[in-house]
């Protein structure tokens, strides 16, 4: 199928691993224009590497720089001051208990998780409109929906993310631009493997995921994490001019762990 989106200029925030680099290598594959982000020059002329040998000829624009900070992100809109398609990746979890995590970690979690995309969104947000076509996705979570009681900070942004996208698509009535929020469930990305260090003790990786889908995310349909592949798949096509009338949508890749028919 083609997407038709070649050429088209795609910010994929946090493409370096996980989720958004298999954003990233997906719309490189459909012929987008991508700018690969990460912390580190060194983060991001790996993910680049990857990214080519995965698509030859894949057309990419490196950018190292902390976009959860004010600074990178002005620097970022210099360099680029107008994207088509921004996918506002970018994000941070960890377990820990409720009493545990202090001002600094809530302040921590919603400045890189939520006002990253803000910031981001209010840039882009304007020349969309004046072109008439453009999108914006945020990868939330199945998190926002079924808040996890172990992290329950990390839950709350992701929350927020989805009211920032349906809150952004009321802006879009009658237009070509679109805003939505994708839910990724458990996925087996880096950050996922750091997280099950944590909450394993130690286990084989087959051995925590049937005791995670058993007892922790019992409500799985998939009874497996997700690769980072089958959530890129869904936001590919949300960034193509075929998903025009999705706009507003909080649209769950989650192997049916929200227990719900809507």
């Amino acid at each position: 199928m083609n997407l038709k989106i070649e050429n088209k200029l795609a910010l994929v925030t946090g493409s370096t691993k996980g989720i958004g680099l298999a954003i990233a290598t997906s719309l490189a594959r459909e012929g987008a224009r991508v700018i690969v982000n990460g912390r580190t020059e060194a983060s991001v002329t790996a993910a680049v590497a990857a990214i080519q040998a995965a698509v030859p000829g894949a057309q990419l624009e490196p950018f190292a720089g902390d976009l959860a900070g004010e600074a990178d992100t002005a620097k970022l809109i210099g360099r680029f001051p107008a994207v088509d398609i921004l996918v506002n990746n970018l994000g941070i979890f960890e377990p820990k208990p409720f009493e545990q995590i202090s001002d600094a970690d809530w302040r921590r979690f919603l400045e890189v998780n939520v006002l990253s995309g803000v910031r981001l969104s209010r840039a882009y947000f304007g020349g969309m409109l004046k072109q008439n076509w453009g999108r914006i996705i945020f990868i939330s979570s199945e998190s926002g929906i079924q808040i996890p009681a172990e992290m329950i900070h990390y839950g709350v942004t992701k929350t927020a993310q989805i009211a920032l996208a349906r809150g952004l698509a009321e802006l879009t009535a009658g237009t070509g631009v679109t805003v939505n929020s994708v839910l990724p469930g458990p996925t087996h990305s880096d950050g996922v493997d750091e997280f099950v260090k944590q909450l394993s003790g130690g286990a084989p990786f087959a051995e925590f995921e049937k005791e995670f889908f058993a007892k922790v995310r019992p409500t799985s349909l998939l009874k497996r994490f997700a690769t980072t592949e089958e959530v890129a798949n869904l936001v590919t096509y949300v960034a193509s001019p075929l998903s025009s009338a999705t706009n507003g949508a909080a649209l769950r890749v989650d192997g049916g762990v929200v227990k719900s028919a809507f």
